[in-house]
């Protein structure tokens, strides 16, 4: 049959069919309407469109799913609007590389998660995975859509499941803009990193809960915000003021990240300086008892003294984060003598190990400074697990196969000198410091199990004992020892470390170490 349409009428058509396009599309955009994207803004927070535009570089966004919505009929949600199921996801770019993304819209049906809306987490989730890019999922939720009963139960349990998928092939981050309770908290948690800001919570139950099954009064920062959960249950990695710098950090931190497990991290702004750094001779003090800020001797070392810390205040006597040598990644673990000796405890074994095995999962080479008396003793430690946590420090490093570079700047002592990646647990270059002391413990301690009886026989046992714990320190406490059984490679000038493991990670850089075929090891958890 002949088209009997004219071209006027095709065109007029068209036109009425875009104008209904641009329609749909203000409609889905606008979210929950404007007074409500203006309520958003004077809580002091982004919107979820204004978050994805601050995150990915300009013009890079590909939205996908902007008119899809919920199918649910019951409760009153058959007449309810959702633009874009309250979550906007798609792809774009962070600095030039690729990245999905997904960000609640609290200001639709208070970013709710239901059926469609977890559906389409899991899609960019998914993408992410068949890609081999970064995902991140920015949070502002109530909660589950009570409405949509188990369908929306069933939308976490999706969701839970792809993080799992997603783990150790592509970095997953998440910040936490808003709410975040009960289940939703669970998808941050199975994420490899969670910037929080200063006005989100995140929680299981929430403080009238609580109050009502164990008769607790908390206030939502303390139970559920970004500082206590940086200082007490050490669940986030990073604490912001707000959406911009909670975005800022998420930028800084791909910075260092390669987009998958198979890739490798990427190279920027190399440091040319390749001077000794004269500075590094004056930080360790010369009493083995005086404390110091370790992260000075990072910032030595390191490319344009640049080092991101990551949960820098949890567990504050283990220090690590990422940097760059000679423009590459490292992954940094050090020891902090400033806080509690340096000592390893249960948290700062947890921190330690979930680093050192991130950094493995992503080709990431580390790089550890060694100044540590010992595991921390004490009856609560050894009660609440001293002996699996701190196995997890061993069993990371011994499992780790990326490079590893590990230098001793003080104390290295019994235990936990083999936990911070020693020669034993497969370190393939191990520098020393004059001033390093590698031994089974401390002068003193030794001195009193080796020469028990002579001290006590002896006429002034206070002078005799110290003329034996300098004698012991002269013979063990010294790099030269452990040198001497190859446990150490060189002992440097401290002003030559940043050159000597530049080059060690230099011819690193094509280490190649397989391990036996297995389904996966049965670490300490």
């Amino acid at each position: 049959m002949p088209d009997s349409t004219t071209k006027a009428e095709k065109t007029k058509d068209m036109s009425v069919r875009l104008e209904t396009l641009h329609e749909r599309r203000e409609e889905a955009v606008l979210g929950g309407g404007k007074a409500r994207l203006e309520k958003q803004r004077e809580k002091g927070k982004m919107t979820a469109r204004e978050r994805v535009d601050a995150l990915l570089d300009p013009g890079t966004f590909q939205e996908t799913g902007m008119f899809r919505t919920h199918r649910t009929t019951t409760f009153g949600m058959d007449t309810a609007k959702a633009p874009a199921d309250g979550v906007v996801t798609g792809s774009g770019a962070v600095l030039g590389r690729p990245v999905h993304v997904a960000s609640q819209d609290f200001s639709v049906m208070g970013g709710s998660a239901g059926e469609t809306q977890s559906k389409k987490v899991v899609e960019m989730m998914e993408a992410s995975l068949s890609t081999g890019t970064p995902f991140v999922f920015i949070n502002d939720s109530g909660g589950a859509r009570v409405q949509e009963g188990i369908d929306s139960l069933s939308g976490y349990g999706q969701v839970f499941y792809s993080n799992v998928r997603l783990s150790g092939a592509v970095p997953q981050i998440s910040i936490i803009a808003g709410p975040c309770a009960g289940g939703a908290a669970y998808s941050p948690a199975l994420t490899d990193f969670i910037i929080q800001t200063r006005k989100a919570h995140m929680f299981i139950t929430g403080p009238n809960v609580i109050t009502e099954v164990t008769g607790e009064k908390v206030t939502q920062d303390d139970l559920g915000g970004a500082d206590a959960h940086m200082t007490r249950s050490g669940v986030n990695h990073f604490v912001a003021n707000d959406d911009q710098e909670a975005i800022l950090i998420a930028k800084k931190l791909l910075s260092f990240l390669p987009e998958n497990n198979l890739a490798e991290p990427p190279r920027v702004n190399p440091d040319d300086v390749v001077e000794p750094n004269a500075a590094l001779r004056d930080i360790v003090p010369a009493e083995a008892k005086k404390g110091y800020d370790v992260r000075d001797i990072i910032r030595g070392v390191v490319d344009h003294a640049d080092f991101l810390e990551v949960q820098a205040g949890y567990a504050q006597n283990i220090v690590v984060g990422f940097a760059r040598i000679n423009g590459y990644t490292v992954g940094v673990v050090a020891n902090q003598p400033s806080v509690m000796s340096g000592v390893l405890d249960i948290n700062s074994s947890d921190k330690g190990s979930k680093f050192v095995r991130f950094c493995n999962a992503f080709n990431i080479p580390l790089l550890t400074f060694v100044d540590v008396p010992g595991f921390l003793p004490g009856v609560a430690q050894e009660h609440g697990g001293i002996i699996r946590h701190g196995a997890k420090m061993l069993y990371a490093y011994s499992a780790a196969t990326v490079p590893k570079v590990t230098v001793v700047l003080r104390k290295a002592y019994g235990g936990a000198y083999l936990a911070m990646c020693s020669k034993d647990l497969g370190a393939d270059k191990v520098f020393a410091w004059p001033t390093a002391e590698i031994a089974v413990m401390g002068a003193e301690g030794a001195a009193n199990i080796v020469f028990k009886k002579e001290i006590a026989e002896a006429e002034d046992p206070a002078a005799r004992k110290a003329e034996l714990v300098e004698e012991y320190r002269e013979t063990f406490a010294t790099p030269f020892m452990a040198a001497s059984r190859g446990l150490v490679d060189d002992i440097i000038d401290p002003a030559d470390t940043r050159h000597e493991v530049a080059m060690a990670l230099e011819i690193l850089r094509t280490k190649r170490q397989l391990r036996p075929d297995k389904k996966h090891g049965l670490g300490p958890v």
